[in-house]
């Protein structure tokens, strides 16, 4: 990285995988001509929620955000640049999920739709229908999904993926479903969404996830998130960009006379930075922007694999603990109403199994979050080891080392996430594609120097740079214009 870099053409303050995204696109077009896009991070390191460290013990690697990467393996944008070129190389554990139940039970969700469906009983034919009908428009469903709002390429695939996106995922699991492990594995992929199951669209959450396990799978990257950082700078650099770590940009003026400004950042703090050069009433609807409920996570150094009760758990990179859908709607539905539910749902990665870089020998990392109220300052890493526990009798016994981070404290890391809200705002009807405000091409605002390119514009949270890709490519056409 470069520490001090004064020429500049375009700026991007923040190196999450959306602003390296926009940056890479824009360099490889040539914008503008005659002066290199520059990169500005605030941390000594860039990724943004792809970052990779040492939180408990020396030579354990943890991924500080995202972990398990369906929406990255799936990104039009990241397979067009091959990533797998620059350090990338994607690890698929032999199940994409596994979701335990109690009494030693565990459901796993595997790339064959039909040997997942065996699984499910009197749902098989129901799950073969539905999910299998949408992994084999996949090739046409992504890219829809991963834009803005648009006529879609591929209406017939698109229309017939919405007619159950919009509804609520209890809606599905009720409407849909009536096997108890179904209902379970759906609830706990709509709990991505990260709010009540009983809200429109939570199920578009829930669908994508199913049939991207599908059709791409849910791999981990070899080393850490962090390579897909690096990967991108890599492809940045060799198209004459720069980056500039440890460098917070306070204001405008910090970026002199750069032609364009992208803020790969949330509303809030574009506001803070640039609210000045905004017009009043878009500075008021970036303030009415809604952020979702933060999330607590705990990693964890362990001296052995996780134990669980049914052996095979230990094929899935990501596992999900809730126990039943009743059990889940249960917990999200109170972090909605701002308590800390006694059994939270957790997400958990298990990357060592897969990946021998992220641990010594025989020792083994493991990475999990749960959802809270946003801003909470509540530590849930008791309440989280007990969840594990419930499913894996011994977990405490093998912890060598945890580290956590309440919700908080996500945000004093990165400001981006504001309450802990890791997907940079509620995803519903009101925010879904017209975020973080309502205009024609939200990637722009009234100030034609300024766009924006994070997780608060379509397509929204997730580590696959599209928002990047779409905002490079509206300035372009704008550039060219001029």
């Amino acid at each position: 990285m470069e520490p001090n870099h004064t020429v500049r053409g375009i700026s991007v303050v923040g190196s999450g995988p959306n602003g390296l995204s926009a940056a890479v696109v824009l360099a490889r077009a040539g914008y503008p001509a005659g002066f290199p896009v520059t990169v500005y991070e605030m941390h000594d390191t860039i990724g943004g929620g792809a970052r990779t460290g040492e939180l408990t013990l020396p030579g354990y690697l943890h991924d500080i955000c995202s972990a398990v990467h369906p929406t990255a393996a799936a990104s039009p944008f990241f397979n067009h640049l091959n990533l797998s070129r620059h350090g990338v190389k994607w690890i698929h554990s032999p199940a994409m999920l596994a979701h335990p139940l109690d009494q030693g039970e565990a459901v796993l969700i595997y790339r064959s739709v039909d040997r997942t469906a065996l699984q499910f009983g009197r749902d098989a034919r129901k799950y073969n229908r539905l999910i299998g009908s949408l992994v084999s428009d996949a090739p046409r469903l992504v890219w829809d999904i991963l834009s803005g709002l648009h006529f879609p390429r591929y209406p017939d695939a698109y229309l017939h993926f919405t007619g159950y996106a919009l509804r609520s995922a209890r809606g599905i699991i009720q409407g849909v479903y009536s096997d108890p492990r179904t209902q379970a594995v759906f609830a706990g992929m709509a709990a991505h969404a990260m709010q009540p199951l009983d809200r429109p669209i939570t199920a578009g959450f829930g669908l994508f996830l199913n049939l991207l396990a599908h059709a791409v799978g849910w791999p981990l990257v070899r080393g850490g998130s962090q390579k897909i950082a690096y990967a991108l700078a890599d492809l940045l650099f060799a198209s004459g960009g720069v980056v500039v770590t440890s460098n917070e940009i306070k204001s405008l003026e910090d970026l002199g006379d750069s032609r364009v400004v992208v803020f790969d950042l949330a509303p809030a703090s574009v506001l803070r930075i640039a609210g000045a050069a905004l017009p009043a009433g878009y500075q008021q609807q970036l303030r009415r922007f809604r952020y979702g409920v933060g999330v607590c996570k705990v990693d964890f150094a362990m001296d052995g694999p996780i134990p669980w009760t049914s052996k095979q758990v230990a094929n899935a990179a990501a596992v999900h603990l809730g126990g039943t859908w009743e059990e889940i709607a249960i917990s999200e539905q109170l972090v909605w109403e701002g308590k800390h539910p006694e059994w939270p749902f957790v997400i958990l990665a298990q990357p060592s199994l897969f990946d021998e870089t992220r641990a010594p020998p025989g020792k083994h990392t493991v990475w999990a979050y749960c959802h809270v109220p946003s801003g909470s300052d509540y530590d849930m890493s008791e309440r989280i080891q007990a969840q594990i526990e419930r499913f894996a009798p011994g977990f405490r016994s093998r912890i060598l080392a945890r580290s956590s981070m309440t919700a908080q404290q996500m945000e004093r890391y990165n400001p981006n996430y504001v309450g802990g809200d890791i997907n940079q705002g509620i995803q519903d009807w009101l925010q879904l594609f017209t975020r973080p405000a309502v205009r024609l091409v939200p990637y722009t605002t009234p100030n034609p120097r300024i766009f924006l390119c994070s997780s608060a514009t379509p397509p929204g949270g997730g580590v696959h740079g599209m928002c990047g890709y779409h905002a490079a490519r509206v300035m372009i056409r704008q550039i060219q214009a001029s």
